[in-house]
């Protein structure tokens, strides 16, 4: 393809019109035509290079005798699927590997905030990863971090600090389209120097400011979106998001392995019938296993159509809505002239059964088999050697000692409500032995700490949890939203320790251990968050840790994003960090227990 643009558009001109032939011809598809919300037979997609140059009845005029024809009749043609907000380690796969799984399903362009490795290496992260995404054949749109860290340095301890100047001289630096979600609503109302900042600086540029709101109302609301923040993926209420969609904001409609939203925000278009041009969809967060079973954004337009959402207009909010949105439309989001060749054949519209994909004018997969090519990326040694405890936890680490001998006192308990991002914060009554406060297992109140990993204090905040349903044993993870400290959940201190003391060893990842052994484990030693491992490998392992904590009584059905998040301190109403008890909706650190 000429590098020069008037080369580009003059080919793609002469394509059209048939003074030159096309590279790649896709005959006789059934049309989803995400501009007019039409579905038109027997169309032909004629493409040079990496784009379009003619779309219409008849591309006969454009095939020469090197010209590659894909007949496709019978099947529907439609724009590839676009994720409108996605952290890709939360796949816990590098860049590569995640690529090399989601293509084959449709994703074709991923806007993806990097926020979770970069809590972790900082702007090192971020480099990183626009080196690997320059090696990838899908579409990386990288946002700069806003929130790292999430929240103030007074609540916890992230590996990096990347402040307003940072984060403006990467975006020009990258040509950065937009700034990461805005998860620190607070320091917004509040008119924070540095978050506003980050916010004008991106303004400034004519970058798009995404958001994260959840529960956000009214006064607050109107202040956080007048501030310039234009999106949300947070609302899991349908009267939450048709407010934000009234306020002029972008909703995301979320399904991710956690936090599966469509189910009732569609219904903002199903029931309401609003118009759904500023309705986007997500994934957020989705684990491998997920991947591999269900899919990615395939699986989640799917969802929308199941809901009752018409095929086409489901299509949309997955392509051309979030290209819109992101300034972007003249390259991707729908099958047309001078668009980029991002096209999914499917043999099913309201199933997404994805045939083949057709990726920068390539054929990149085939009945579920990756056929584009993928650059080398290797992650440096450094990234591997981020636990940086300086010594073996030991147990009396972890334990909340009280003044009294015997008797109780009143714990301030995080409560977890499954599939849901918020905790309740409530009192509850623990027992005390030789004054040591001691778990309620009966009452499903399990013990708690986050370890700092990153600066070698070893500092630990203490806390109880309610809503797991350990019975025994103990969880930890060095993926902890979104400083990524070790977060350890368990029924007896000794568990805890040795499930700490693993990750060390391992140089990080998730481990389950029941009486002094590890039941199973998944490593990820890249930041403590990712692997490079295949997909089908993690997703196995995943698996295997599932069953393991369902067999020490866990019940709650996505156990690692729920415990992952009990240690981000700006999400309400109460959580846990290196520093301890955080109370969101006062904005302050609390004991974890309460003694006259």
């Amino acid at each position: 393809m000429p590098s020069r643009l008037w080369d580009v558009l003059g080919s793609l001109i002469d394509v059209a019109l048939g003074r030159e032939k096309a590279d790649l011809v896709i005959k006789g598809g059934i049309l989803v035509d995400v501009y007019s919300g039409e579905i038109l037979e027997d169309i032909d997609v004629a493409i040079k290079g990496d784009r379009i140059a003619y779309v219409g009845d008849d591309a006969e005029h454009t095939i020469g005798k090197d010209t590659l024809v894909m007949k496709a009749r019978g099947r529907y043609l439609a724009p590839g699927l676009i994720d409108a907000h996605v952290h890709v380690e939360s796949s816990m796969l590098t860049l590569t590997e995640f690529s090399k799984a989601v293509i084959p399903r449709g994703t074709t362009s991923i806007f993806a905030d990097p926020h979770e490795i970069c809590n972790v290496l900082g702007e090192y992260g971020f480099k990183l990863m626009i080196e690997e995404a320059s090696k990838v054949p899908l579409r990386v749109y990288l946002q700069v971090p806003s929130c790292v860290p999430a929240a103030s340095l007074e609540f916890e301890t992230p590996g990096a600090v990347m402040d307003s100047d940072i984060v403006c001289r990467l975006m020009k630096e990258h040509d950065v389209l937009a700034l990461g979600e805005m998860m620190n609503y607070p320091g917004v109302i509040s008119k924070d120097q540095e978050v506003m900042n980050k916010i004008t600086c991106s303004l400034k540029l004519g970058r798009v400011v995404t958001g994260h709101a959840p529960l956000l109302r009214d006064k607050e609301l109107s202040a956080y979106i007048a501030a310039g923040v234009s999106s949300c993926h947070e609302s899991t209420m349908q009267e939450e998001a048709l407010e934000k969609l009234r306020l002029g904001m972008y909703v995301m409609v979320r399904e991710g392995s956690a936090w599966k939203d469509v189910k009732e925000v569609i219904k903002i278009i199903t029931e309401r019938k609003v118009d759904s041009r500023h309705v986007l969809l997500a994934t957020d967060d989705r684990h491998p296993e997920d991947i591999l079973r269900e899919g990615h954004m395939d699986f989640v337009v799917k969802r929308a159509i199941e809901e009752g959402v018409e095929p086409v207009k489901a299509i949309q909010m997955a392509t051309l809505n979030t290209a819109q949105y992101y300034n972007v439309e003249q390259d991707i989001g729908g099958i047309a002239p001078g668009r980029y060749a991002d096209i999914i054949v499917l043999r099913d519209l309201p199933r997404m059964s994805v045939e083949a994909v057709v990726l920068g004018g390539e054929i990149a997969a085939k009945e579920g088999r990756l056929l584009a090519r993928i650059g080398d990326f290797r992650y440096p040694s450094d990234v591997r050697k981020t636990i940086r405890l300086t010594r073996e936890i030991v147990p009396s680490d972890l334990k909340i000692l009280s003044r009294r001998k015997e008797g109780s006192v009143k714990a301030h308990v995080i409560k977890i409500i499954e599939g849901k991002t918020i905790t309740v914060h409530e009192i509850c009554e623990l027992s005390v032995v030789d004054h040591v406060v001691q778990p309620d297992l009966d009452n499903d109140i399990v013990l708690a700490s986050v370890v700092e990993r990153h600066k070698g204090t070893n500092r630990v905040g203490k806390g109880f949890v309610k809503g797991l349903g350990l019975k025994i044993g103990a969880f930890a993870s060095s993926v902890a939203h979104d400083s990524h400290n070790i977060v350890v959940v368990g029924t007896n201190w000794n568990d805890m320790a040795y499930a700490v003391n693993e990750l060390r060893k391992s140089g990080g990842g998730m481990v389950a251990v029941m009486n002094g052994s590890v039941g199973a484990i998944v490593s990820l030693p890249i930041a403590g968050l990712i692997t490079d491992r295949p997909i089908e490998e993690v997703a196995d392992d995943v698996r295997k840790l599932r069953n393991v904590l369902m067999n020490m009584g866990c019940t709650i059905k996505s156990p690692f994003m729920t415990i992952s998040l009990l240690a981000l301190t700006v999400i309400p109403e109460i959580r846990l960090s290196d520093k301890g008890v955080v109370d969101v909706n006062k904005g302050r650190i609390i004991p974890p227990i309460e003694e006259d």
